[in-house]
């Protein structure tokens, strides 16, 4: 459905559909019930590489790696384009204005 697994413009693809949204934990999450393989897969690459990251960060930092994923989850859900859906901290998805 959007190519290489991975790719930064299939995740921006895959957020403007509505498959893929960011959590407050720091990870991307299904926001629909029935995704497509490549959507999950999608899903299980970036966050494999995300945790991999703030594992990294952690590490050099002296801090938790949720702490790094909590901190970046901020980041991210402020920074989201319009129309892509972010987990609210009640565990709805919401689409953003």
């Amino acid at each position: 459905m959007f190519g290489a697994v991975g790719n930064a413009a299939d995740l921006k693809g895959a957020k403007s559909a509505g498959w893929l949204g960011e959590q407050q934990d720091g990870y991307l999450g299904l926001v629909r019930d029935g995704a497509p393989a490549d959507m999950k897969a999608l899903r299980a690459t970036v966050n494999k590489k995300r945790r991999a990251r703030y594992a990294d960060i952690a590490k050099r930092n002296g801090i938790s790696i949720a702490k790094v994923a909590t901190l970046t989850a901020k980041k991210a859900i402020k920074s989201a384009r319009s129309g892509d859906y972010v987990k609210s901290a009640s565990g709805q998805w919401v689409r953003t204005k």
